[in-house]
């Protein structure tokens, strides 16, 4: 095998050109399967680690699914909403180390508003169990005070002290310019940016966060989804009401010993005063995964494919090349060489060149996500600084080594067919 090493290199390096283009065929089929590979884990973990720490999420009786877009990635709108009340009692609740109320149903220029309280800023976790944290300001505590996410902030270019207005329901970007059509706007009572929160890669990023009595404020002259005609607020009489909710969409709950969840489970959905139901958000989220998990093994499987497509033209190249190193062959062959020399010679050959295309794949892949890894984060709440090199991703290097060791066996083969004669004997 020593000897074999040096004269497969030497052999190859005879043959620079045609094998450093299949050097980089195999770079290019590397980059993206590792790349994918990493973007997979990186939206995998960011989906399943959105809400940390969080033990149940408490909602109006229906469909789990539902209720998990909703409360956790504000997506869609709530076909029923729970009463207050019913979560003031599940607050007091002995098992409930703390609870998180949350009411959805306002945007901002297409990004959801959420209501909370500031529990919502000392409980809630992401990623590692890592709290959420401010790259400036604070949390709200009073009145038409809001705290935009990270991803926000970049792309619209908020600051501190900057006044925003709300939308009423949700209105997309392409839908701002018609107002009577998609709801107005709550240009009567705006509201300061105190806080921007430093990114998260989850859907806090893509949420604006305003306390409950905010809400509530807004729609003083509101009723049935409009608002009422002559009848005017200011925003510094808003503080004369009763700024308490009256229902909630979703709660979020941590419990003193996670060992109860179930049991936690069980009595919310006994629980008298109006039908509830609670999930347990990280066993909805890997259903969730599984149902759109398709488009991810699809683009795996094309990008295996496309690694499959480079090693077989690795081997095509090493077999087109066996008619000009049939003497090559038959000396080594005449010096005492045996079949399984040549076999293990040419793959010894296909195994460096995977090896290099596998490595330079590696720098490719480590390169690009050094320099757009904060981009993605930015742009795509992709964190895929964690992913490097994990377990899966060792098992996928070792699988394309193998697979490109085996896929030089057939021109292996096929060189130690041939005969010491058929090699001696000069073609004119």
């Amino acid at each position: 095998m020593k000897t074999l090493l040096p004269l497969a290199l030497a052999s190859a390096w005879n043959r620079r050109l045609s094998l450093a283009l299949t050097v980089f065929s195999i770079t290019l089929a590397v980059t993206l399967l590792i790349a994918v590979t990493r973007v997979r884990d990186a939206a995998q973990t960011g989906f399943a680690q959105a809400v940390a720490g969080v033990d149940l999420v408490v909602g109006p009786r229906g469909s789990p699914m539902q209720l998990l877009l909703h409360a956790v990635f504000h997506l869609g709108d709530a076909t029923h909403t729970m009463r207050w009340q019913s979560y003031r009692t599940l607050a007091t609740d002995p098992q409930v180390a703390w609870s998180i109320p949350l009411a959805l149903g306002d945007s901002h220029r297409g990004f959801p508003v959420l209501g909370t309280t500031p529990e919502y800023f000392r409980h809630l976790r992401y990623g590692q169990q890592h709290p959420l944290g401010f790259s400036s300001g604070q949390p709200f505590s009073g009145l038409f005070e809001a705290v935009v996410g990270a991803e926000i902030a970049a792309r619209l270019g908020y600051r501190l002290g900057e006044l925003i207005t709300l939308h009423h329901g949700t209105v997309h970007l392409d839908e701002l310019q018609d107002k009577h059509r998609y709801g107005a706007e709550h240009t009567d009572k705006p509201f300061r940016i105190v806080g921007i929160l430093s990114p998260t890669a989850t859907p806090v990023d893509r949420t604006i966060h305003v306390s409950l009595a905010s809400l509530e404020a807004i729609h003083l002259n509101w009723q049935g989804g409009l608002p009422l005609p002559g009848l005017d607020i200011p925003p510094q009489l808003a503080t004369k009401f009763d700024l308490t909710p009256k229902t909630l969409d979703a709660v979020l709950i941590g419990l003193h010993q996670r060992t109860d969840v179930l049991r936690a489970q069980r009595q919310i959905a006994n629980f008298t005063g109006e039908p509830l139901m609670a999930i347990l958000p990280s066993l909805i989220m890997d259903e969730l995964w599984q149902l759109v998990g398709s488009v991810e093994r699809s683009l795996h499987g094309l990008a295996w494919l496309v690694v499959g497509v480079g090693l077989a033209g690795m081997a095509a190249v090493i077999i087109a090349g066996l008619g000009e190193r049939r003497r090559e062959l038959a000396i080594l062959r005449s010096v005492g060489a045996g079949p399984w020399h040549i076999v293990a010679l040419v793959m010894l050959e296909g195994g460096t060149l995977t090896a290099a295309g596998l490595l330079t794949g590696l720098g490719f892949v480590e390169g690009a996500g050094y320099l757009f890894a904060p981009w993605v984060n930015a742009r795509l709440s992709l964190d895929l600084a964690t992913n490097a090199f994990s377990a899966d991703e060792l098992r996928l290097i070792a699988g394309i080594l193998a697979t490109g060791l085996l896929t030089s066996l057939l021109p292996g083969w096929r060189a130690s067919r041939m005969s010491l004669a058929d090699g001696l004997i000069p073609r004119l």
